[in-house]
């Protein structure tokens, strides 16, 4: 009878990384998320310095229109801010000139309404940069095309008074054509008016498209004939209301309309978070395993085959797999009298060929209980396997008898 000797102790050994493989494999990253959040920081305390944004007359910045609105003070034309719709619809009166720095965000329901508000009050309306999405509704008639973005110097070449008057000037890179009549066409680019007067159908008051915003601007205003031309647009009237629309308007969410989320980000955020997605694939890239032929390495340390096995006996006891056990004690036995016996490899683990062949070198005494031994069912206890072990190692000494 086979005994079993008890399996020696081994000292437990921990494979989690220390503290100090963590750091050498983190402090890339760890690094990387520093000077994001570093620039981060510095960023928005550049961007607090900034009390109003873009388009703003209160604003001294490059970006800001506080210039234009102090000269057109020193003309007696008084300068109001508005961020409401509301504000803005009531501000429209005949000694009014209303410009709306961001016509694109509001929603199709408001312009609606602004433009039922301001057509038929004999004052000047100013659409600041409106594309499709606005000069359908605030200017109805209009095709709009082209970017903002884009301006550049051009001449009058129209009957304006003020346009000729100010002469050549940084008119908006988004044109416009029109088939209404008496509409004054100026700055043609492409053949397309870059800054577009429309009167109202009643003959009292207008409504002027501007391309861009440049002529507004603090850094442009005194380039060309910039000062000139948005003196002259804005200085008609001796009133002046300022509408910078905002994303907090109630009015925004009147009649269920509103734009889709996406049109409320500013354009940086989206830009920022691509930037983002691309860092974050290259860090994934410079992280990830490299590509090419594997290449052998040496191990550190050299793994009898006797301490493999402990270890997976010692992983099969501690869940008690006998199952699994009993069933790789069976599967090699089998691949092992097979071949003795003059089985294929391929049919070692049918009991159709094996266990004929195996009977035909064993006596009947030994042979009923062979499909027991090498496919019955697993063992119900740890005795039980450590028989079934003990009687296939007496099955492989039968059979390699001579």
């Amino acid at each position: 009878m086979t005994t079993t000797a008890p399996l020696p102790t081994v000292p437990a050994t921990s494979t989690a990384p220390t503290t100090r493989q963590m750091w050498t494999r983190s402090r890339g990253i760890a690094l990387a998320v520093v000077l994001i959040l570093v620039t981060a920081v510095a960023t928005a305390a550049l961007n607090s310095r900034a009390q109003y944004g873009a388009l703003d007359p209160r604003s001294p910045d490059p970006q800001g229109s506080r210039a234009v609105a102090e000269l057109l003070a020193d003309q007696g034309v008084s300068t109001r801010v508005v961020t409401t719709l509301t504000a803005a619809r009531a501000a429209a009166a005949p000694d009014t000139t209303l410009l709306v720095a961001a016509p694109d965000l509001l929603t199709h329901a408001q312009q609606n309404r602004l433009h039922a508000s301001t057509a038929d009050t004999g004052g000047r309306t100013v659409l600041v940069a409106p594309t499709a999405w606005s000069t359908s509704r605030l200017a109805p008639g209009v095709t709009a095309s082209g970017t903002p973005d884009d301006a550049s110097p051009h001449d009058p070449d129209c009957a304006l008074p003020a346009a000729r008057r100010a002469g050549r000037a940084d008119t908006g890179g988004i044109r416009y054509t029109t088939a209404r009549p008496g509409a004054d066409a100026c700055y043609p680019s492409s053949g397309r008016a870059t800054l577009l007067r429309l009167p109202a159908p009643t003959g009292k008051g207008d409504t002027v498209l501007l391309g861009g915003p440049d002529i507004l601007l603090n850094e442009h205003l005194g380039e060309q004939g910039n000062a000139s031309l948005a003196l002259q647009l804005l200085g008609s009237r001796p009133h002046l209301v300022w509408y910078l629309p905002s994303l907090s308007d109630d009015s925004a969410t009147a009649n269920g309309a509103q734009k889709d989320f996406l049109d409320l980000l500013p354009s940086g955020w989206l830009w920022g978070t691509l930037q983002l997605l691309i860092a974050a694939g290259v860090a994934a890239f410079w992280r990830a395993r490299r590509f090419g032929p594997l290449v052998p390495e040496r191990l550190p340390v050299a793994i009898r085959a006797s301490e493999t096995v402990e270890g997976r006996a010692r992983l099969y006891h501690r869940g008690d797999a006998r199952d699994r056990a009993a069933d790789a004690l069976r599967t090699a036995t089998r691949t092992r009298l097979a071949p003795l016996v003059g089985v294929p490899a391929t049919r070692a683990h049918t009991a159709e060929a094996l266990l004929p062949a195996l009977a035909a070198h064993l006596d009947d005494s030994a042979g009923h209980a062979l499909h027991g031994l090498l496919f019955g069912p697993p063992p119900g206890d740890d005795a039980a396997l450590i028989d079934l072990t003990d009687r296939l190692d007496a099955l492989e000494r039968e059979v390699r008898r001579p």
